[in-house]
């Protein structure tokens, strides 16, 4: 199993560069940054942006995988968003991972003015956004329009001449979103139960990831796709929590997951007070028993 960690993007740079580049070297295979405008529990603090930290941290780091979680069509056009993209993954060397999402309400969806969509306009426009963002990456050179985009003569540079771009990680939940993760997608991703904050025991929540995961599979075989070739990225401390309340509980739910097929655990680095509050020396622990040389691409 391969472990990522979530840093959000609250502090100033001098202190953030500091945890980008313990993560790197505590051995974590990926670190993550939240991709919000605002965000529900900090609308009165300090919130930064995710390209401009994510171009930042690819200095300070050398070999981590470096991802963002997860950019929606909320406040971006596939386009521009592909632009930063590139520039970032050039800066990087190749190490961004481009997570995807279909975009939830909430700041981010009416800050700009746009329209209340329903749960289906949504997984349509994701279905949109994922397509034509692909389309730009790989191939550059784009003119279509759609009910929720316009790319009129995009010629874009730099562009992956042998059809390669960074790797998309789909956040999804039903079936929409997995047919996507099965097309588009090196990683699946999941927190379990949609829009669950409940942070109840992994245990709990297990019945629904196995579930989640075979639907997965169903889907990347109705796509012609080996299952297989779809890792399964589990984002921790939403609906499940304390996994790293103790050493104990971060390696109980490393096994647990990987049992069930799961290739990816991301926890958040904990933090002082709510949420994600905890004790750093538990992912220090952990990363220096479970990870210290033992990362690979």
């Amino acid at each position: 199993m391969k472990h990522g960690i979530v840093l959000l993007p609250e502090h100033e740079w001098k202190v953030a560069a500091e945890r980008w580049r313990a993560a790197e070297q505590l051995g974590y295979h990926h670190a993550w940054t939240y991709d919000h405008l605002m965000w529900r529990w900090f609308a009165d603090r300090r919130w930064y942006g995710a390209m401009p930290t994510l171009t930042a941290a690819a200095t300070v780091t050398a070999s981590i995988g470096l991802g963002v979680l997860v950019a929606t069509p909320n406040f971006r056009h596939p386009v521009a968003l592909a632009k930063e993209l590139g520039t970032v993954d050039d800066i990087a060397g190749g190490r961004l991972i481009c997570g995807l999402g279909s975009g939830a309400p909430g700041y981010d969806a009416s800050m700009l003015g746009g329209p209340d969509l329903s749960a289906r306009e949504r997984a349509d426009r994701f279905d949109a956004f994922v397509e034509l963002l692909d389309m730009v990456l790989v191939h550059g050179a784009v003119s279509r329009s759609s009910r929720w985009y316009t790319a009129a003569g995009v010629n874009f540079h730099p562009r992956a001449g042998d059809g390669r771009r960074p790797p998309f990680a789909v956040a999804a939940t039903g079936p929409l979103g997995m047919a996507l993760a099965a097309r588009f997608a090196r990683y699946w991703i999941t927190s379990g139960p949609p829009n669950d904050f409940h942070m109840r025991p992994l245990r709990e929540i297990m019945p629904v990831l196995r579930q989640q995961s075979r639907a997965v599979d169903a889907a990347c075989e109705r796509a012609g796709r080996d299952p297989a070739e779809l890792s399964r990225l589990f984002v921790a401390d939403a609906a499940a929590g304390g996994i790293t309340g103790s050493l104990g509980a971060y390696e109980d739910a490393a096994g647990e997951l990987a049992e069930a097929g799961f290739t990816d655990l991301v926890v958040h680095w904990p933090r002082p007070d709510e949420p994600y509050q905890g004790d750093e020396r538990v992912v220090v622990e952990f990363a220096e028993k479970h990870l210290a040389g033992q990362r690979c691409e």
